[in-house]
Protein backbone atom coordinates (compact mmCIF):
# COMPACT_ATOMS: atom_id res chain seq x y z
CA UNK A 1 0.00 0.00 0.00
CA UNK A 2 0.84 3.64 -0.82
CA UNK A 3 0.43 6.02 1.88
CA UNK A 4 1.06 8.82 -0.35
CA UNK A 5 -1.03 7.69 -3.19
CA UNK A 6 -3.66 6.98 -0.46
CA UNK A 7 -3.47 10.75 0.46
CA UNK A 8 -3.18 11.99 -2.74
CA UNK A 9 -7.09 10.19 -3.14
CA UNK A 10 -8.33 11.85 -0.14
CA UNK A 11 -6.42 15.63 -1.09
CA UNK A 12 -8.17 17.33 2.09
CA UNK A 13 -7.53 15.17 4.74
CA UNK A 14 -4.40 14.90 7.16
CA UNK A 15 -3.50 11.48 8.43
CA UNK A 16 -0.36 10.69 10.53
CA UNK A 17 2.49 8.62 10.78
CA UNK A 18 3.27 8.28 14.49
CA UNK A 19 6.06 6.14 14.50
CA UNK A 20 8.21 3.76 11.99
CA UNK A 21 10.40 0.69 13.55
CA UNK A 22 13.25 -0.46 11.12
CA UNK A 23 13.34 -4.57 11.62
CA UNK A 24 15.77 -6.80 10.58
CA UNK A 25 13.14 -7.63 7.11
CA UNK A 26 11.72 -4.07 6.64
CA UNK A 27 9.83 -1.75 8.95
CA UNK A 28 7.03 -1.51 10.92
CA UNK A 29 4.80 1.68 10.43
CA UNK A 30 2.29 3.29 12.55
CA UNK A 31 -0.50 4.80 10.52
CA UNK A 32 -3.17 7.16 11.86
CA UNK A 33 -7.14 8.23 10.28
CA UNK A 34 -9.68 9.54 10.62
CA UNK A 35 -11.97 6.91 12.19
CA UNK A 36 -14.36 7.96 8.61
CA UNK A 37 -11.42 6.65 6.60
CA UNK A 38 -11.13 3.18 8.41
CA UNK A 39 -13.20 0.78 5.76
CA UNK A 40 -10.95 2.98 3.23
CA UNK A 41 -7.72 2.42 4.71
CA UNK A 42 -8.88 -1.46 5.40
CA UNK A 43 -9.84 -1.62 1.78
CA UNK A 44 -6.22 -0.78 0.95
CA UNK A 45 -4.02 -2.42 3.15
CA UNK A 46 -6.63 -5.86 2.13
CA UNK A 47 -5.76 -4.96 -1.95
CA UNK A 48 -2.42 -4.77 -1.41
CA UNK A 49 -2.41 -7.80 0.55
CA UNK A 50 -0.43 -6.52 3.56
CA UNK A 51 -1.03 -7.88 7.10
CA UNK A 52 -2.03 -5.15 9.39
CA UNK A 53 -3.17 -5.27 13.34
CA UNK A 54 -5.77 -2.80 14.56
CA UNK A 55 -3.96 -0.96 17.36
CA UNK A 56 -6.68 1.06 18.64
CA UNK A 57 -9.97 3.22 17.75
CA UNK A 58 -12.45 5.15 18.76
CA UNK A 59 -15.08 7.43 17.31
CA UNK A 60 -12.26 9.77 16.39
CA UNK A 61 -9.70 7.84 14.88
CA UNK A 62 -8.19 4.28 14.13
CA UNK A 63 -4.42 3.85 14.59
CA UNK A 64 -3.10 0.69 12.38
CA UNK A 65 0.62 -1.02 12.23
CA UNK A 66 1.32 -2.37 9.63
CA UNK A 67 4.85 -4.57 7.85
CA UNK A 68 6.14 -3.20 4.84
CA UNK A 69 8.53 -6.06 3.10
CA UNK A 70 11.29 -2.86 1.56
CA UNK A 71 11.99 0.33 3.17
CA UNK A 72 10.62 3.34 1.30
CA UNK A 73 13.49 5.54 -0.08
CA UNK A 74 12.66 8.68 2.05
CA UNK A 75 13.02 6.23 5.31
CA UNK A 76 15.67 5.03 4.06
CA UNK A 77 17.18 8.21 3.18
CA UNK A 78 16.74 8.90 7.08
CA UNK A 79 18.06 5.66 8.37
CA UNK A 80 21.40 5.63 6.47
CA UNK A 81 21.85 9.60 7.16
CA UNK A 82 21.31 8.44 10.94
CA UNK A 83 19.05 10.84 11.56
CA UNK A 84 16.47 8.37 13.02
CA UNK A 85 16.52 9.16 16.51
CA UNK A 86 15.89 12.98 16.28
CA UNK A 87 12.87 12.52 13.87
CA UNK A 88 10.20 14.46 15.32
CA UNK A 89 6.99 12.35 15.28
CA UNK A 90 3.94 11.87 14.22
CA UNK A 91 4.76 12.90 10.60
CA UNK A 92 1.96 14.48 9.36
CA UNK A 93 0.97 13.04 5.05
CA UNK A 94 -1.32 15.08 3.41
CA UNK A 95 -2.13 15.41 -0.55
CA UNK A 96 0.65 13.40 -1.17
CA UNK A 97 3.22 15.01 0.70
CA UNK A 98 5.04 14.09 4.00
CA UNK A 99 5.54 16.83 6.46
CA UNK A 100 8.00 16.89 9.88
CA UNK A 101 10.62 18.58 11.81
CA UNK A 102 14.59 17.22 11.87
CA UNK A 103 16.59 18.36 14.46
CA UNK A 104 20.27 17.46 13.39
CA UNK A 105 23.73 18.27 12.75
CA UNK A 106 25.37 20.25 10.14
CA UNK A 107 26.97 16.93 8.87
CA UNK A 108 23.90 15.01 9.09
CA UNK A 109 21.80 16.99 7.35
CA UNK A 110 24.44 17.23 4.58
CA UNK A 111 24.34 13.37 4.62
CA UNK A 112 20.40 13.32 4.75
CA UNK A 113 20.23 15.80 1.78
CA UNK A 114 23.08 13.59 -0.63
CA UNK A 115 20.91 10.43 0.51
CA UNK A 116 17.09 12.15 -0.09
CA UNK A 117 18.85 13.28 -3.71
CA UNK A 118 19.58 9.71 -5.22
CA UNK A 119 16.07 8.87 -4.42
CA UNK A 120 13.62 9.80 -7.49
CA UNK A 121 11.11 11.57 -4.71
CA UNK A 122 10.43 15.69 -4.28
CA UNK A 123 11.15 17.55 -1.18
CA UNK A 124 10.87 21.24 -0.29
CA UNK A 125 12.86 22.49 2.61
CA UNK A 126 10.52 24.87 4.10
CA UNK A 127 13.24 26.26 6.63
CA UNK A 128 15.90 25.71 8.21
CA UNK A 129 17.15 27.44 11.87
CA UNK A 130 20.34 27.13 13.01
CA UNK A 131 20.88 26.29 16.72
CA UNK A 132 24.23 26.99 19.13
CA UNK A 133 23.62 24.65 21.50
CA UNK A 134 24.25 21.25 21.65
CA UNK A 135 21.73 19.61 23.85
CA UNK A 136 19.24 21.03 21.61
CA UNK A 137 20.42 17.98 19.08
CA UNK A 138 19.29 15.59 21.93
CA UNK A 139 16.24 13.89 22.22
CA UNK A 140 13.34 14.54 24.93
CA UNK A 141 14.55 11.11 26.71
CA UNK A 142 17.92 12.04 26.31
CA UNK A 143 17.63 15.25 27.59
CA UNK A 144 15.86 14.20 30.60
CA UNK A 145 18.13 11.66 31.33
CA UNK A 146 20.60 14.21 31.60
CA UNK A 147 19.33 16.30 33.36
CA UNK A 148 18.50 13.51 36.19
CA UNK A 149 22.19 12.76 36.01
CA UNK A 150 22.92 16.91 36.47
CA UNK A 151 20.82 16.73 39.66
CA UNK A 152 21.38 13.86 41.17
CA UNK A 153 25.07 14.80 40.78
CA UNK A 154 26.42 11.61 38.88
CA UNK A 155 28.78 14.23 36.79
CA UNK A 156 30.01 15.90 40.09
CA UNK A 157 33.35 14.78 41.14
CA UNK A 158 33.91 12.82 43.32
CA UNK A 159 30.46 11.40 42.07
CA UNK A 160 26.66 11.82 44.38
CA UNK A 161 25.33 8.99 42.62
CA UNK A 162 25.70 6.09 40.94
CA UNK A 163 24.94 4.39 37.82
CA UNK A 164 23.20 1.67 39.56
CA UNK A 165 20.96 4.77 41.55
CA UNK A 166 20.60 6.61 38.40
CA UNK A 167 18.92 4.11 36.58
CA UNK A 168 16.85 2.65 39.59
CA UNK A 169 15.55 6.91 39.77
CA UNK A 170 14.70 6.90 36.09
CA UNK A 171 12.81 3.07 36.79
CA UNK A 172 15.18 1.90 33.84
CA UNK A 173 18.00 -1.03 33.69
CA UNK A 174 21.31 -0.14 34.15
CA UNK A 175 22.37 -1.01 30.59
CA UNK A 176 19.84 1.21 29.12
CA UNK A 177 20.98 4.07 31.65
CA UNK A 178 24.58 3.62 30.59
CA UNK A 179 22.99 3.53 26.55
CA UNK A 180 20.78 6.70 26.58
CA UNK A 181 23.58 8.76 28.56
CA UNK A 182 26.59 7.73 25.83
CA UNK A 183 24.90 8.67 23.12
CA UNK A 184 23.74 11.95 24.43
CA UNK A 185 26.95 12.61 25.59
CA UNK A 186 28.37 11.94 22.67
CA UNK A 187 26.16 13.92 20.36
CA UNK A 188 27.21 16.78 23.03
CA UNK A 189 30.96 16.50 22.68
CA UNK A 190 30.96 16.22 18.91
CA UNK A 191 28.41 19.10 18.09
CA UNK A 192 30.48 21.34 20.75
CA UNK A 193 33.55 20.52 19.10
CA UNK A 194 32.59 20.28 15.51
CA UNK A 195 34.31 23.19 14.45
CA UNK A 196 37.64 22.73 16.43
CA UNK A 197 38.29 19.18 14.60
CA UNK A 198 40.02 19.12 11.41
Amino acid sequence: MDLVEFSTDHPDEEFQIPAVFPTGDGLRVAFKAPVEYRQAVFRSFDDARLTYDVLHTDDQSVLIQYKMPLIPPPIRAILDSGNLITLQFPLTLQNGWVNFELTTSHERLSQFKAEFEDTSFTYEVISVTQSTQPTDLLTDRQRRFMLEALQCGYYDSPRQCTLTDLAAGLDVGKSTASRVLHNAEETVVKEFFAGAIE
